[in-house]
């Protein structure tokens, strides 16, 4: 073989197959994760120290499956490695939605709260996004609403409105995220969750809370006595 010839690593990922089905999801680094699933297109050659560039390159595993398509290309990334990180991240996604689909979304919040950090925490633009709850505070629609900053706050808190009206719904959640990491609510925030809680409250529909998301946690404005 000589020095250009790609090595077959085969070996090296039936390790690792077989470390995750003894030891389950912990039993590989964050790294592992991503070059088992780098190797999926490219197996004969060694996908670490890849792995180990992309997660330090987008400043984590989380951050790095939620980048875009176009800054994963840009990466250096195939468009076969692209697809298999996209996949994992709607196959991880499915799993925390599927938590909160079918019970009362009250009584569920951790795992509402972790479905909505997956989903949003490293996003890096401002994305908003509704859910529609029923009488029983079950989830209806969860709606991606709006991405960047909405300069009309009037626009935005009718638009929300007549949504909830198409899917009779009785509850709203708001949600939305910070991409510089911190969630603490800025007084635009405030001022729009408060029109929002009267509009809906005149229409008999309740906003149970506003919750925004960053890479560092999340904040709620009801439990900060802001609604």
């Amino acid at each position: 073989m000589g020095e250009s010839d790609p090595v077959d690593h085969s070996g090296h990922r039936a390790r690792l197959r077989q470390r995750l089905a003894e030891g389950g999801p912990d039993a590989l680094l964050d790294h592992e994760l991503v070059e088992y699933l780098l190797g999926l297109n490219t197996p004969r050659r060694d996908q670490k120290p890849l792995a180990k560039q992309l997660i330090a390159r987008f400043g984590g595993f989380g951050a790095l499956l939620s980048a875009d398509h176009e800054a994963l290309e840009r990466a250096g990334l195939t468009e076969g490695q692209v697809a298999a990180l996209k996949i994992a991240q709607a196959s991880a996604l499915r799993l925390l939605r599927a938590e909160i689909a079918e019970q009362p979304i009250l009584g569920s919040w951790q795992a509402l709260l972790d479905y909505l950090h997956a989903d949003m925490a490293h996003l890096a633009v401002e994305r908003v996004r509704v859910l529609f709850l029923d009488s029983k505070n079950r989830l209806i629609r969860d709606e991606p609403m709006w991405e960047g900053s909405v300069d009309e706050s009037a626009v935005y808190v009718r638009e929300i409105v007549r949504r909830a009206l198409d899917y009779q719904a009785t509850g709203l959640i708001i949600v939305h995220n910070h991409p510089s990491g911190d969630p603490r609510p800025s007084p635009q925030d405030i001022a729009i969750t408060k029109d929002i809680a009267d509009a809906a409250r005149h229409l008999r529909i309740t906003l149970h809370d506003h919750v925004i998301i960053g890479r560092t946690g999340h904040a709620s404005l009801r439990a900060l006595g802001l609604m």
